[in-house]
């Protein structure tokens, strides 16, 4: 694989494109928000490492704009900031997997390969259609009667496991896990915003449907009309 190293501290930056490269990828290395936003418009990468705290802009800054501008590359985020709101943070501009410092390099090998085989392997049906709602899941669009809506990547995945269970709950659990890589409950309302920002934009969309919440169970996408 080909990796851009955005890291500003040159020992930590050596470590880790070292450790790729025994691992037997291709790296390329940036030590600022800045010149990793230029190398990413000039090259095509497998994947970003990305760590959070960089000199003027921050990666977080530049993770938000990344995506804001459709940029998918797998991004996996290096902190030392590792509480749970700074993991939710990452997690919702736009990060695939986040690395805590410090870390051991099989770990941020083993992140690292799992967010690439996401990437690189589409869900089961490239397309998932109820009524008139259209979600392609490899153009990563959402249109209701040919219509674009604007939907964020973590809203994009919330409804793509709504859509999947055709009108069945989806527990909680299920969300933390599937959307956020959460194998634990963080207690934060982290699933319950997203929702509701999710209702509201198919809502001003136009579209019929209405995200129900399941007592002491989950949530389920019903359509009307």
């Amino acid at each position: 694989m080909h990796i851009l190293v955005v890291e500003d501290d040159p020992d930590l930056a050596s470590f880790i494109a070292a450790g790729l490269g025994r691992a037997g990828h291709g790296v390329e290395q940036a030590f600022s928000a800045e010149q990793a936003a230029e190398q990413v418009e000039v090259d095509v990468f497998d994947a970003v490492i990305l760590d959070r705290m960089l000199p003027g802009m921050s990666g977080l800054d530049l993770l938000r704009q990344w995506r804001a501008r459709g940029r998918r590359v797998p991004v996996l985020l290096l902190t030392a900031l590792d509480g749970i709101d700074d993991r939710v943070e990452g997690l919702d501009a736009g990060a695939d997997d986040h690395v805590g410092k410090p870390f051991a390099m099989n770990e941020l090998l083993a992140r690292l390969h799992a967010i690439v085989r996401r990437a690189q392997v589409p869900e089961p049906g490239a397309r998932i259609e109820q009524g008139d709602l259209a979600l392609d899941l490899l153009r990563r669009e959402l249109r209701y009667k040919g219509k674009l809506v604007a939907l964020q990547p973590r809203e994009m995945r919330l409804l793509e496991e709504l859509m999947r269970q055709s009108g069945e709950a989806v527990t909680r659990a299920m969300l933390l896990e599937r959307v956020w890589g959460f194998t634990f409950d963080p207690q934060t309302s982290i699933v319950e915003t997203h929702m509701s920002r999710l209702r509201s934009k198919l809502t001003d969309s136009g579209v019929p449907a209405a995200i129900e919440a399941v007592r002491n169970v989950g949530y389920r996408l019903v359509m009307h009309g």
